[in-house]
C-alpha cells in the first residue's frame, strides 16, 4: 500500500482557503440581511462550523474513502441517502466556483477596473473556471495541496491585520448597537436567513474529507485539527464580521448598500479607514489575498467535484460515462468539463445572493445527513476503531450518542427548512436538482437491473473503458482466528490483485470481519469477554498485514455482532456492497486445496458446514470456498 502524502496541515490549508475565502463575498450577502446584528450571526454559524468539523472529522477517520458525507451515509444508511447527500454537495462544489470565480473579477477591478464589470467580467469569470478545470484534468498533485498552507497563512497574516486595524480605529460598539431593532431592523425573516447563508463557509469540510485516504497523522493530530485548527477559523470569521459592521452602511438598511459593499466588501471595508496611505494600502493588500485565495477555493472546488464523481460512478449512482477517467491521467474529465460548464452558466446572471441561497439548500442537506450518520454508525459500527470521536457522548441502547451531532444535525434541519421557505431560487432550483438527480439515479439502477438501496461498485477499469479482468475490486472476507485464516487472505490479495486507482493506489478492498456470536441468552449488546475482543483484535490485525503484502489492496477491519454467524456475513456484504465473499469452509472439507467456487446450492452444501451452507444459499454476490488440503485416509494411495 502506498504511503499516505498529506499532513493535518495539509488539510487545514484545505479547509481554511475554502473557508475564509467565503468572507471574502458573504461578508456583503449576510451583512446586507443581518445588518447589525452580522457579528451574532456569523458566531452562532461558527458553532455549527464547530459542530460540523467534530462529526466530518470523525466520519473521516473511520471511513477513509472519497466522498465526504455521501461515504458516511453510505456506511450508516443505503446507496439511496448516500447519493443525495453526494448529488447535493456536487450542485455546491459548481455554485462555489461559479461565487468564486466571479468574486475574483471584483477583487481583480482594484488593478484595473473593466475586469469588474460588464461583458469582460463574465469573460475573466469563464476564463478563471476553464483554468481550474485543465489544471484538474492534467491532475493536481500532493505537493500543490500542501501549497494551500502556505496561501491559508498569508490570508490569516492578511485578515488578522484588517480585524487588528479595524477594532482600534474603526469599531464604535454603541453605534452599532443603535442600529439593531428586533424584528424590524433587521427583520426576523432576514436574520434567521442570513444565518444559513454564513454557513457557505463550510463546504471546505467535505473536501477536506474526501483526501482522508491520502492523510497521514496521528490521533493528536486530528484533535488539534478540531482545536486550533477551528478555532483561528472562527476568530478570522467572527473578527471579519465585527469589523465589517463597523465599515459597511449597516445603520442605513440593506437599501444603503452598494454593488461593490456587496460583492466585494472587504475592500470597502479597507475604504473605511480615513487615513488614505492605510485604506491605499489595506485595499491592495486584500484585493492580492482575495485573488490567489478565491482562485485556491475554486480549485479546491473543482477537486471535490472530481474526486465525489469518482465515488458516485465507481459506486453506479452516476453513469460510467459521466464518470470516465481520462486514459492517462486517470482524472474523471468528463464531468469536470460539464461541472466548468454548468459554473460559467451560473456565472451569468452575476447574481452572488442567488447563487449562495441555492448553495445553503445543497449544504444544509448534506451536513443533516453527515450528523445523521455518524449518530446511526455510533449503533451500527460501535466496536470499530475510530480515531477520533465526537466527544461528550451518552450511553444508549449499547451505542453512544454524540450529543454535538445530535445538536448539528437538529440546526442543519431547521436550517434546511428555512432555506426552502424563504429563497425563492432555492426553492425552485434546489428541488429540481435533487428530483432531476433522483430521477437519473433511478433509471439508472433499474435499466442494469441493480437495486436501488444496496451498493453496487464498478472497477476503475470500467472507468477507463478498459477490458474487464479477472480480479475483483471488493471481497468481504471474515477471519476466525484459525490457522487458514492466512490462506484465505492470500486467496483475496490474489483475486483483488494490482486493481488500484492512480491517485492512490488503493482501489481493491478487502473488508475483513469478526463475528461474535452472542447467545440468545444474553442481549446483543452484551460486554464480550476481554480475551475474545483481544484474540478478534490480534486476528484482524494479523488479517490486514497479510493482506496488504499484495501491491493496490487495501484492508478495512471490523467487528460486528449477531446471533449466528452466517446471517452476519451475508448481512455483511450486502450493507458494503462487495463484490464476491472468500471464505474458509468448515472441517470437516472435502475440498480440495486451492479449490474455488463460485455461486449457491448444488451438491457442495453437502461437503461444507452451517454457516457456509448458509452464506452459499443466501448471499446475492458471489462466494468463493477454499479448504485446506484434506489428510488422506488411511491405507488410501496418495
Amino acid at each position: 500500500m502506498s504511503p499516505r502524502t498529506l499532513s493535518a496541515r495539509a488539510l487545514f490549508g484545505l479547509v481554511y482557503t475554502m473557508s475564509v475565502s467565503s468572507v471574502y463575498f458573504a461578508l456583503g450577502v449576510v451583512a446586507q440581511r443581518a445588518l447589525g446584528l452580522t457579528p451574532l450571526v456569523f458566531l452562532i454559524a461558527g458553532v455549527f462550523f464547530a459542530l460540523a468539523s467534530m462529526t466530518y472529522v470523525e466520519g473521516a477517520a473511520l471511513h477513509r474513502e472519497r466522498g465526504g458525507s455521501s461515504v458516511f451515509a453510505r456506511y450508516a444508511f443505503n446507496e439511496l441517502v448516500s447519493f443525495v447527500a453526494g448529488w447535493a454537495i456536487l450542485l455546491d462544489y459548481a455554485i462555489l466556483l461559479a461565487v468564486t470565480a466571479f468574486t475574483a473579477t471584483n477583487y481583480l477591478a482594484e488593478f484595473w477596473k473593466p475586469v469588474g464589470d460588464g461583458p469582460l467580467e463574465l469573460v475573466v469569470a469563464v476564463g478563471v473556471i476553464a483554468g481550474v478545470a485543465l489544471m484538474n484534468v492534467v491532475g493536481v498533485s500532493a505537493r500543490q495541496l500542501r501549497r494551500g498552507l502556505i496561501v491559508a497563512l498569508a490570508d490569516i497574516a492578511v485578515q488578522l491585520l484588517v480585524i487588528v486595524l479595524g477594532l482600534t480605529l474603526l469599531l464604535h460598539p454603541g453605534a452599532i448597537v443603535d442600529t439593531i431593532h428586533l424584528g424590524s431592523s433587521p427583520t426576523w425573516d432576514d436574520t434567521i436567513y442570513a444565518l444559513t447563508i454564513a454557513t457557505i463557509a463550510f463546504t471546505g469540510l467535505e473536501a477536506a474529507a474526501s483526501l482522508a485516504g491520502e492523510t497521514e497523522t496521528s490521533r493528536s493530530g486530528l484533535h488539534r485539527l478540531v482545536g486550533p485548527g477551528v478555532g483561528t477559523i472562527l476568530l478570522v470569521y467572527v473578527g471579519i464580521a465585527v469589523v465589517g459592521v463597523s465599515a459597511l452602511p449597516v445603520g442605513g438598511g440593506p437599501g444603503a448598500f452598494t454593488t461593490r459593499d456587496v460583492e466585494a466588501p472587504l475592500l470597502s471595508v479597507a475604504d473605511a479607514f480615513t487615513q488614505r496611505w492605510l485604506a491605499d494600502g489595506l485595499r491592495t493588500a486584500v484585493a492580492v489575498t482575495a485573488v490567489i485565495g478565491l482562485l485556491a477555493a475554486a480549485n479546491s472546488s473543482m477537486l471535490g467535484i472530481s474526486r465525489l464523481a469518482y465515488g458516485l460512478a465507481t459506486n453506479r449512482q452516476i453513469p460510467s460515462a459521466l464518470g470516465r477517467l481520462h486514459p492517462r491521467r486517470g482524472t474523471p474529465y468528463v464531468l469536470i468539463a460539464l461541472a466548468a460548464l454548468v459554473a460559467a452558466a451560473l456565472t451569468i446572471p452575476a447574481d452572488i445572493d442567488f447563487l449562495v441561497g441555492i448553495y445553503a439548500f445543497g449544504a444544509m442537506l448534506a451536513f443533516t445527513i453527515a450528523h445523521c450518520s455518524i449518530i446511526r454508525l455510533r449503533f451500527r459500527e460501535p466496536d470499530r476503531d475510530r480515531p477520533y470521536a465526537v466527544p461528550f457522548s451518552i450511553r444508549v441502547r449499547g451505542g453512544s450518542l454524540p450529543l454535538p451531532a445530535v445538536v448539528g444535525a437538529l440546526l442543519s434541519g431547521a436550517g434546511w427548512v428555512t432555506v426552502l421557505v424563504l429563497h425563492t431560487g432555492a426553492r425552485y432550483v434546489g428541488l429540481g436538482w435533487l428530483l432531476g438527480g433522483l430521477a437519473l439515479y433511478v433509471a439508472y439502477r433499474r435499466i442494469d437491473g441493480n437495486p436501488l438501496l444496496k451498493r453496487v461498485t464498478v472497477p476503475e477499469r470500467a472507468l477507463r473503458g478498459e477490458p474487464p479482468r479477472a480480479e475483483f475490486g471488493s471481497l468481504l472476507v471474515p477471519i476466525f482466528g484459525k490457522p487458514l485464516d492466512d490462506d484465505i487472505v492470500q486467496t483475496a490479495g490474489r483475486l483483488a490483485g494490482d486493481v488500484r486507482d492512480e491517485l492512490d493506489e488503493e482501489g481493491a478492498t478487502i473488508e475483513a470481519i469478526w463475528v461474535f456470536e452472542v447467545p440468545m441468552s444474553l442481549p446483543i449488546d452484551a460486554r464480550l469477554p476481554e480475551t475474545q475482543l483481544r484474540r478478534a483484535q490480534e486476528a484482524l490485525r494479523r488479517a490486514k498485514a497479510v493482506g496488504e503484502e499484495y501491491e493496490g489492496v487495501h484492508v478495512q477491519t471490523a467487528m460486528v455482532r449477531a446471533r449466528r454467524a452466517g446471517e452476519a456475513i451475508v448481512r455483511e456484504a450486502r450493507r458494503r456492497g462487495v463484490e464476491a465473499i472468500v471464505l474458509a469452509a468448515e472441517e470437516p472439507s472435502r475440498v480440495r486445496s486451492g479449490a474455488l467456487f463460485g455461486g449457491s446450492g448444488g451438491p457442495l452444501e453437502n461437503y461444507v458446514g452451517d454457516v457456509t451452507k448458509y452464506v452459499l444459499r443466501k448471499a446475492d454476490c458471489r462466494v468463493i470456498l477454499t479448504a485446506p488440503a484434506a489428510e488422506p485416509r488411511a491405507g488410501a494411495p496418495r
